[in-house]
């Protein structure tokens, strides 16, 4: 059954606003959970990858023979012997949009070029772990170098090396975002300002590298692949039409994952590399990537140049802004151009703004290719947008709270269309909320109009401190669709299917607990198969904020649809109306007279048939229902943060003394998990904003592949982090839900540098560019005369 939203204004509370225990703490605390390199397989083969070490190069020797040789290793592949089983010569993993000149699919392993340091070239095949990486010293590869492309904005000048040379050129893409008469916005416009920021690279860094174990059964002529991925059918799709394969003849399972944060929604060469051996050998392959590894070898997000000017009134009020922004678009393109789109269309925030254009170019470049990690795109637009309002305050002298205010959409203004168009054609418009409220709330609870006396504390002290503010909007709960299914056996045993992907959200607790709810029986009682596509013929997976959306309504309309079977045969049965009926924990009974009553595994047993036997009351067979939910449009989650910071201006060092969020999801289904999921994703838009940077140098090097020189955010550094909720159910589906994954992302990196700003406000520094280190702090306080 697909199922369409309805608009409804008495979205049921049954399963909603519970803090049930979660389901995949009890496994995972005891030492339980299955990740993938807990996958052993009998006769496996241990993979490993020779890369390159050159950002751009072509191949002119490559000898295996002693590599070969080594006791232990059972074969080295290179491109042309896997080549044969592949239905192309490319990875299909390019995804539509009408803004790409030219589809860059990636090869399987590098056949004569390479184009980024870390490109797979060879796939060693050994005994062990140990003697595969032994083998790899011993391979011969002479490369000739060629001249990298690096900075995407030289990369587009005229006569620029090209990055690929398969390629006419390096603009890969380029499409404009734009509404309104841009030109008459700033025509005589009282204030105009112009400002230029530079977002650099980072990478999502779940604490679990990438890993896929696969295995050919050569008499069933089934691909069974394990792989930490937030896409198991997309990566069964490719997997079938890359491998000339059925796709009843491939399995793909995303065991535990360790997290993904937008890395593993992408399909690697690997994964298909990895499953060609198996087919190829005959025997089962693993492959788990390493932490230096990963550093070059899994895809990063961004380095983006914006260019922009704002034009506003003399009361403040926005009338348009207008620029350029170039984007790092990397060696391929595994994610088409959806994360600049993102940063561009998430520019306009919860705000009005009456005409924007801006103009974006993708570049290709020798570096690893650019795709989304958690906010994807949209904390680089709203830190751009946020950092162009709090330029305006100061010109015109007005608080940073009073011009957020005056250019903030009313409640009454919603739904609100804001002119931009999302990649799937429909018109980006914010569905509920209150974006007003949310900022006094936030200002409310963070002490914002106190402030300054502390601040004067401070300063007798011989402290800097300063406090931030950001708003934001995500739009989440993408579609086009999620599949869920709902089944009672005659053992009484309700399980729950689906095409979402766990990742550590609490997918099988939320799914468990709204179909929980509809059919009265505990939580921790339903069974969820998620991340399986043997369990669920459809799905797509884990992204975009989306799970709770879609596959929480299509498991919830499914749970509803089967406790109306169940009803309809007990009412049938107990001589009751349907009203009448109560259902709990596996038994229905009359409210009235509980001791008449039967146990729901008679009905689902009665239901699954006995031969030369009519069904009860004529009732489809089976006590089961499958809904694919498809979202009409995507729904806004929004929010504010305030966050209050101490910077030691000589060190640069910067303290995070306290972190306020007010965030708005609609209905919470189960507030302790989103209240984790928004801290985790302001603790990563703390590290991105504050630590992260992925350095390399003119060849394409990359300078930062460990720990020790790649910071994260760590305990000792992290604020606790309030969280006060607001609810506006959705319109747009039956729960009145909207995503959180993200959310916690999307303000931090603007509220961070508009408290740093604050804090350093008597040096007159202006902060542009992201990450916002301690080295960079103190490099701008003594340029601006300041600390020495």
């Amino acid at each position: 059954m697909t199922a369409h939203a309805k608009v409804r204004s008495d979205a049921p509370s049954a399963g909603l606003g519970r803090s049930e225990a979660r389901l995949e703490h009890g496994p995972l605390v005891r030492g339980k959970g299955r990740f993938i390199d807990d996958i052993s397989l009998p006769g496996q083969l241990h993979a490993t990858f020779l890369r390159s070490p050159v950002a751009h190069g072509r191949i002119t020797r490559i000898d295996i023979t002693a590599a070969a040789a080594l006791e232990g290793v059972r074969a080295v592949l290179l491109y042309d012997d896997l080549r044969p089983l592949l239905t192309a010569p490319r990875v299909p993993v390019s995804m539509p949009s009408g803004a790409i000149r030219f589809d860059v699919d990636p090869f399987v392993l590098s056949r004569d070029e390479v184009c980024h340091v870390g490109e797979p070239i060879a796939l060693v095949l050994a005994d062990s772990r140990h003697v595969a990486e032994d083998a790899l010293g011993l391979i011969e590869l002479d490369i000739d170098p060629l001249p990298p492309v690096v900075d995407p904005r030289a990369g587009l000048a005229e006569g620029a090396p090209r990055a690929r040379l398969d390629c006419p050129d390096n603009l890969v893409a380029r499409t404009t975002a734009a509404y309104g008469d841009i030109d008459a916005a700033f025509a005589g416009a009282p204030v105009v300002l112009a400002e230029e920021f530079h977002l650099s690279k980072g990478g999502g860094h779940s604490i679990e590298t990438r890993g896929v174990v696969a295995a050919w059964d050569e008499a069933a002529r089934r691909l069974t692949v394990w792989d930490s991925t937030q896409m198991p059918h997309r990566a069964k799709r490719v997997l079938a039409r890359a491998l000339d394969l059925g796709e009843h003849e491939v399995r793909v399972i995303a065991p535990d994952v360790g997290g993904g944060f937008g890395p593993k929604f992408v399909f690697h060469p690997e994964e298909l590399a990895i499953a060609a051996a198996a087919m190829l050998t005959g025997l089962p392959v693993k492959w788990i990537e390493d932490r230096f590894e990963n550093f070059f070898s899994t895809v990063q997000e961004r380095d983006q140049f914006w260019t922009v000017e704002v034009a506003a009134g003399a009361d403040g009020r926005l009338r348009g802004i207008r620029g350029v922004l170039i984007h790092d678009h990397g060696a391929y393109s595994p994610y088409g151009m959806a994360l600049p789109y993102n940063s561009a269309t998430n520019l306009i925030g919860p705000y009005v703004l009456p005409a924007y254009r801006l103009d974006i170019s993708l570049c290709l470049t020798n570096l690893m290719p650019s795709t989304p990690t958690r906010g994807a795109g949209r904390p680089q637009g709203t830190f751009v947008m946020e950092r162009l309002l709090d330029r305006l305050a100061e010109r015109l002298g007005l608080t940073r709270d009073e011009i957020r205010q005056r250019n903030l959409i009313r409640p009454d203004q919603l739904p609100y269309p804001t002119g931009l168009f999302t990649r799937d054609g429909g018109e980006m418009t914010y569905d509920s909320g209150n974006y007003p409220e949310s900022q006094r709330r936030a200002l409310a609870e963070s002490g914002w109009h106190d402030f300054e006396p502390r601040r004067a504390a401070a300063r007798r002290e011989g402290g800097l401190i300063g406090i931030g503010l950001a708003n934001y909007v995500e739009g989440s709960g993408r579609g086009p669709f999620e599949s869920g299914a709902v089944s009672i056996g005659p053992s009484g045993q309700i399980v729950v299917t689906t095409g979402a992907c766990a990742q550590g959200q609490g997918t099988v607790t939320m799914l468990a607990q709204l179909a929980g709810a509809a059919l009265g029986t505990p939580a921790e009682k339903v069974r969820v198969i998620a991340g399986d596509t043997a369990a669920s013929p459809l799905g797509l997976g884990a992204f975009a904020s989306r799970q709770a959306v879609t596959a929480g309504n299509a498991v919830h309309l499914a749970a509803e649809q089967v406790r109306a079977k169940i009803l309809r045969v007990a009412s049938a049965w107990l001589n009751a109306a349907p009203d009448e009926l109560e259902l709990d924990d596996g038994v229905v009974r009359v409210a009235s007279d509980r001791e008449r009553s039967c146990p729901v595994s008679r009905i689902a047993e009665a239901l699954a048939g006995s031969p030369g036997f009519s069904l009860p009351l004529g009732v489809e067979p089976g006590l089961s229902a499958a809904v694919d939910f498809q979202p009409p449009g995507l729904t806004y989650c929004n929010g504010t943060h305030v966050a209050e910071v101490e910077v030691d201006a000589e060190t640069g060092v910067v303290r995070v003394a306290r972190y306020v969020v007010v965030h708005d999801c609609g209905r919470l289904i189960h507030p302790r998990m989103v209240d984790g999921q928004v801290i985790g994703g302001v603790v990563h838009g703390l590290s991105s904003t504050l630590y992260e940077w992925m350095r390399y140098d003119d060849e394409g090097q990359p300078l930062t592949c460990t720990y020790a020189d790649y910071l994260l955010s760590t305990a000792d550094v992290t604020p606790r982090i309030e969280i006060h909720h607001m609810e506006s159910p959705t319109p747009l589906n039956p729960l009145g839900v909207k995503g959180a994954g993200e959310s916690g992302t999307i303000a931090a990196s603007a509220v961070i540098a508009s408290a740093i700003e604050d804090a350093l406000s008597p040096f007159g520094v202006k902060l542009r560019d992201l990450p916002l280190t301690a080295a960079r702090l103190s490099a701008l306080v003594r340029a601006a005369g300041g600390a020495a």
